[in-house]
């Protein structure tokens, strides 16, 4: 009888076990169905980012003092740009279209090419942050970089040491490389610049270059050459021709003739210059002589190299951005020093 009482208490037990584990499945289940999103997800949903704002273009015009020519940081073929500050205390940079090209097209698309172009996101990108339309306006406002373009780091006071050293014009040459690349093949849609050049590259404190007034082409008169002479290829001004990834590329190739040798390319004629020189590995015919030469010339001459078939080369045979950023992420920059 003992027995058959520690048997029975015994299956007893078992079924309370079962019962017990059966109960807490159906809670963890319920309990997992109840959860939100794991913070992973929530994270990377949070970065993403939204197209730029409309802004009344009283509050624009507010910004800028109504315009006021002292607040003009730069002029340029598709506008003029000027330093603002919103009701906020936002600093932006305000490039206020050129008239004649807003009433040559008065139905282009303007707002959703900007939108568009807005969601562009990279540590090498200048980010737009909206717009604004009124009649005979166009307004496009960037964040404020508070920086000088590479123009003015390279070919102001040509008379005295340069501030950009070896290391930190290697820098900014890959930084371009990335942000382009960036544009040409990472963004949805894929966006051509349209005007490579150091006027159009802005570089902040930490000498990490940003790409601006990209992907504003579209905006600008074909003909129009002021601003453009010697920083896109022939086949631009053939009847087939203009901006593309290929011109891009050509552009690309001339800022490193530029950081190289620190000259400006005066209608293409540094092109023409540098190009027999790197060919004849000529080097200290051309590098930048208010800094001192290389210890070790295989990283210049490599980033030469890459120059020299970012020009010479047509359309057809241009290196793809891509292999370019390949290349010149390779590169030893400490074998420069």
């Amino acid at each position: 009888m003992i027995v058959e009482g520690v048997d029975i208490i015994y299956a007893l037990s078992l079924s309370f076990l079962s019962i017990s584990l059966i109960l807490l499945c159906i809670t963890l289940i319920l309990h997992c169905k109840k959860k939100p999103p794991i913070k992973k997800e929530q994270h990377s949903s949070s970065e993403i980012k939204t197209s730029a704002k409309s802004v009344p273009f009283s509050d624009i015009d507010e910004a800028t003092d109504g315009f006021n020519p002292r607040k003009v940081i730069g002029k340029g073929r598709i506008g003029t740009t000027y330093v603002g500050i919103l009701a906020k205390g936002e600093l932006i940079a305000v490039k206020r279209v050129h008239p004649w090209l807003v009433l040559s097209k008065p139905g282009l698309g303007f707002q959703s090419m900007i939108k568009s172009l807005s969601l562009a996101q990279h540590s090498n990108i200048v980010p737009i942050m909206g717009f604004s339309e009124a009649p005979c306006e166009r307004i496009i406002f960037m964040e404020f970089m508070g920086t000088m373009s590479l123009e003015f780091y390279l070919h102001q006071n040509v008379d005295s040491p340069s501030l950009l050293d070896w290391p930190k014009r290697l820098k900014i040459a890959v930084g371009v490389a990335h942000g382009l690349e960036y544009l040409h093949e990472k963004m949805a849609p894929q966006v051509v610049h349209g005007c490579i050049k150091p006027s159009n590259i802005l570089v902040d404190v930490k000498f990490c270059a940003k790409l601006c007034d990209y992907g504003l082409s579209f905006l600008a008169l074909k003909q129009e050459k002021m601003g453009l002479l010697g920083y896109v290829d022939e086949e631009y001004w053939h009847e087939k021709g203009g901006a593309c990834k290929e011109c891009d590329v050509y552009g690309f190739g001339v800022v490193l003739l530029e950081l190289l040798s620190g000259r400006t390319n005066e209608g293409g004629l540094l092109v023409e210059w540098m190009l027999p020189l790197i060919k004849e590995m000529k080097f200290c015919e051309f590098l930048d002589q208010r800094i001192k030469t290389p210890c070790n010339m295989k990283v210049v001459a490599k980033l030469a190299k890459v120059a020299s078939t970012c020009v010479s080369n047509s359309r057809k045979t241009r290196p793809k951005i891509t292999q370019i950023v390949s290349i010149l992420d390779s590169l030893d920059f400490d074998l420069i020093l």
